[in-house]
């Protein structure tokens, strides 16, 4: 692409499967991803990064140290993929960096991810834009879901009204209609419950396809009560994560009696219900659905969701963005907005009091 410029993308979403890293090459009206890196956690990561999201976790030092470590596991992979390009750093714009989430709490006006921006421009040479959230929540937003206006400029249409849906450790979806409008917003646990149910009971890190909750029943009493959740009520702007829908969430439940597949399979319901009631109540005369994230890749899930709907889901690849990489590129393009001076928040679909340039620069 003509004027084009390189950047790379990285993102570490609510599932704590990994790092997922994308180079994309992006001009003024085309996004080219050119390569994509998952890079799952270590076990001994992945249980650490979970117990710094328990909301009585509070070791500051900790944090740190594993700010750092994510951000050297993430410049490994940049200049791995580098190498293999063999692309040189001065070619290379930005890098968009999330980290790691583990306290979303706009009502408190903060969102904490983990990960060092200062080491990871240090260790690639690449300037880093990070801390996408802050800004929007003190402006009196949500700080999330943050790429509902990535969809709108990948995945809008002029002759059909499309939902987006992203299901990782948290499920939101985006609405997409052909006058512009755009709607967007976090639907309630995604992959979430259902891998750590999966995790205690069969020691697996994800029910692969939904094999797992395919062979359960549905506890309809069980569901009922999960439904009383006041947040599958609010109105948007909304936006929620591990700080609500967590272990202790589930457990708080009586369901000590039930078998765990059919635990399994109410969760899995759990989420579809969630997803569809979201569609039915704020998404009119849609004609196409696609769906992104892990969560796509649970076949289970994504009949179910099928069902309820009554229409054919596909993968965003069939828009051009491969499912499990959508995230990361709209992090690279979210900086890529940043670096230019661009807000590149939605005031329509966070809450915040107007358009705010998202995203700090930290210089290579």
């Amino acid at each position: 692409m003509e004027n084009s410029k390189l950047i790379f993308g990285v993102m570490s979403g609510t599932s704590l499967d990994g790092i997922d890293v994308v180079l994309i090459a992006v001009s003024n009206n085309q996004i080219k991803l050119i390569d994509f890196v998952h890079k799952p956690y270590p076990d001994s990561l992945a249980e650490a990064l979970l117990l710094a999201q328990k909301p009585t976790f509070n070791d500051l030092e900790v944090s740190i140290e594993l700010g750092l470590l994510h951000a050297n596991i993430t410049a490994s992979i940049i200049n791995n993929i580098r190498k293999k390009l063999n692309i040189d750093t001065k070619d290379v714009c930005c890098i968009g960096y999330h980290g790691q989430t583990i306290r979303h709490q706009p009502v408190k006006k903060f969102s904490i991810q983990i990960g060092n921006a200062h080491m990871l421009a240090e260790k690639t040479g690449i300037a880093v834009v990070a801390d996408f959230r802050n800004r929007d929540i003190v402006a009196g937003g949500q700080g999330a879901p943050l790429v509902p206006s990535f969809h709108q400029k990948v995945f809008a249409s002029q002759t059909k009204n499309r939902v987006i849906i992203n299901i990782g450790g948290i499920s939101n979806l985006t609405y997409l209609k052909t006058d512009h409008k755009l709607i967007g917003f976090d639907c309630g646990p995604g992959n979430l419950l259902l891998d750590y149910w999966i995790q205690k009971n069969q020691s697996k890190k994800y029910d692969d396809q939904g094999k797992w909750a395919s062979t359960g029943k549905i506890i309809s009493n069980l569901l009922a009560e999960f439904m009383k959740e006041l947040f599958f009520r609010k109105k948007p702007p909304k936006s929620t994560g591990r700080d609500l829908f967590n272990s202790s969430w589930l457990e708080s439940f009586n369901y000590k009696k039930e078998n765990p597949e059919d635990i399994q399979r109410t969760l899995l319901e759990l989420t579809a219900i969630s997803i569809n009631q979201s569609i039915e109540r704020y998404c009119d005369e849609v004609d196409e659905i696609y769906i992104c994230g892990g969560g796509s890749k649970n076949i289970f899930l994504k009949n179910r969701l099928e069902q309820l709907t009554g229409q054919k889901i596909n993968d965003t690849e069939k828009l051009g963005i491969p499912s499990q990489s959508v995230e990361a590129v709209a992090f690279g393009w979210l900086a890529s907005e940043s670096i230019n001076n661009v807000p590149n928040n939605s005031p329509s679909i966070t809450g915040s009091s107007g358009k705010r340039i998202l995203g700090i620069t930290h210089p290579a």
